[in-house]
């Protein structure tokens, strides 16, 4: 009965929808869907379980927090989440529809805080979880910055000196005749190539750019992203703390919440934004649904140090796992800070050292150039 309706559906449609609905696909791919900012959703929790706890009724608190916050899209959904409580709804199931604003572990945690009618200290629990996470955001994106700010400036000289500096240059030395020396003729030659080849360099940007799209937008981009990223020398152990990080402070917040441990695990995976450590997570659930505990399994992934797993197994042994996660979680943010001013001092230097090759060899080349045309024209001089 199912495929003769599809089919019917299929009868009915004209030929010209196949490519509207590729159209549409294209869209959403390459269109990023709009997502409330992690502090709004803090300040929003925070807020309101204070209304909460002092005693205001849920829909006049959102109405009240509806009034406060800036962005729009925030405001038409706790319009809609309130409409839903005048019908009847409860909150984790109207924020459950709005995926833009509410993360999986965020629900889990509503729903559970429901049942047990804790529903203020729930929200506190998510306001401090959202904290933590938007400062491990900002650790990783500040050790990240300054470098690209340095390689920027490092790309953006060399184009200015190429395209712009050494034609000149170059129409003067000709117009004396002078003999160059070799770091001149190099630098001569590389800027002949770029501006005969420029429709080269516009390729390499334009697959940059689709690769870039690829390891970012499509799931086997993704995947490769992860596996790659993972197994570099510095930067891996970076991504490693924080997705290890993320995922104890998600489960550790699940669990004490009283979430479903299977339920918590399998959202504490998704949490850590990484193919490798997703597909690890779902693989220790299964053989955790078999009865195998969870401390063993996620120690045969292999993607956690020896001291997380030693951690989950007294959890686990002594029923304090939640506690054991969050001392986790405490141990990967410090190991993350270490990591991330490693990464700086080490990375940093680098990309200043390789700038300042590139400047000093550029400098020489028209120094050694302009002294070379002096001492010619001293030579054959009057």
């Amino acid at each position: 009965m199912t495929s003769t309706a599809e089919e019917s559906v299929g009868q009915d449609q004209p030929p010209a929808d196949k490519p509207q609905s590729r159209l549409q696909a294209i869209m959403r791919f390459e269109i990023t869907p709009r997502k409330v900012p992690l502090n709004e959703l803090q300040q929003f929790s925070r807020q309101l379980a204070i209304f909460i706890k002092a005693g205001v009724p849920l829909v006049e608190a959102l109405d009240l927090l509806r009034q406060e916050t800036g962005n729009k899209l925030f405001k038409k959904i706790l319009d809609d989440i309130a409409a839903s409580l005048q019908s009847g709804s409860t909150l984790s199931a109207a924020a459950s529809v709005h995926v833009e604003a509410f993360p999986a572990y965020y629900l889990g945690i509503l729903r559970a805080a429901e049942l047990t009618g804790n529903l203020d200290s729930a929200l506190l629990q998510l306001s401090e979880y959202i904290e933590r996470d938007l400062d491990a955001r900002h650790k990783m994106i500040g050790a990240l910055i300054y470098p690209a700010v340095i390689a920027f400036m490092a790309i953006a000289v060399v184009g200015v000196l190429v395209g712009y500096v050494l034609p000149r240059f170059e129409t003067f030395f000709k117009s004396l005749n002078a003999k160059l020396p070799w770091q001149t003729r190099i630098l001569l030659d590389f800027s002949h190539w770029c501006r005969g080849h420029w429709y080269i360099l516009v390729a390499i940007v334009v697959v940059l750019i689709a690769l870039a799209l690829w390891l970012t937008q499509a799931e086997r981009g993704k995947a490769v992203r992860d596996k790659v990223t993972l197994k570099l020398p510095v930067i891996g152990d970076l991504m490693r703390f924080a997705v290890l990080e993320r995922f104890c402070r998600t489960l550790s917040a699940m669990v004490s919440a009283g979430v479903a441990l299977p339920t918590a695990l399998a959202v504490a995976g998704d949490a850590t934004s990484n193919y490798v450590y997703r597909t690890g997570i779902e693989s220790a659930r299964e053989s955790m649904m078999r009865g195998e505990g969870i401390a063993g399994p996620l120690s045969e992934t292999g993607l956690f140090p020896a001291s997380a797993r030693q951690m989950l197994l007294v959890g686990e042994s002594t029923g304090s796992l939640d506690e054991q996660l969050a001392v986790t979680s405490e141990f990967f943010e410090r190991e993350l800070d270490y990591k991330i001013k490693k990464f700086t001092s080490l990375f940093e230097p680098v990309v200043i050292v390789v700038m300042g090759v590139v400047v000093a060899f550029v400098a020489i080349a028209l120094v050694s150039a302009m002294y070379g045309i002096f001492h010619q024209v001293k030579l054959t001089g009057p």
